[in-house]
């Protein structure tokens, strides 16, 4: 039984995070701040494309392409424009912190199954769940930020 509650408790946070994070405003997100700002380990973002990030990116679900009217799409313009960059390098830091909540509330679990089961799917839910996802937002944000970088020193250039 206890499997179970644990699975629709997730579930329902699923669909709380979910809500959360189309309402939190974006504005408020500093990618240039702790806990968004890359990690002297991170290399620039370059650990990312050693464990092969780009390869599996686009094989996860993408909540984008279920919720096309809540969601902004990932593909972008070949050349976006400054204000399309913030709102994804936005989107980038939003959907990290949903996923690191996620883990977070998810050791929910070890009270609703105590034991080897609870910490066994808690493990799951965190390695599999969420994980990637925090991965793969932290592999294309420090890319977004030097195109947005580029688009204002080209703007900088016009001036």
């Amino acid at each position: 039984m206890g499997f179970l509650y644990c699975v629709c408790y997730y579930a329902l946070m699923g669909i709380l995070s979910f809500v959360a994070g189309r309402l939190i405003a974006r504005h408020n997100f500093d990618y240039d701040a702790p806990p968004f700002r890359l990690l002297p380990f991170e290399q620039e973002g370059q650990i990312y494309k050693r464990i092969g990030v780009a390869s599996w990116q686009t094989k996860v679900p993408d909540m984008s392409k279920i919720f096309k009217k809540l969601m902004p799409p990932k593909k972008m313009d070949s050349r976006p424009d400054k204000e399309t960059l913030l709102l994804m390098i936005q989107e980038t830091c939003v959907a990290e912190l949903i996923h690191a909540l996620l883990c977070v509330f998810g050791l929910a679990a070890l009270w609703i199954w105590p034991g080897w089961g609870g910490v066994c799917l808690w493990l799951v839910y965190c390695l599999l769940g969420n994980l990637p996802f925090i991965i793969i937002q932290r592999y294309n944000r420090p890319r977004l930020i030097k195109l947005l970088r580029l688009c204002r020193m080209r703007e900088e250039r016009k001036r």
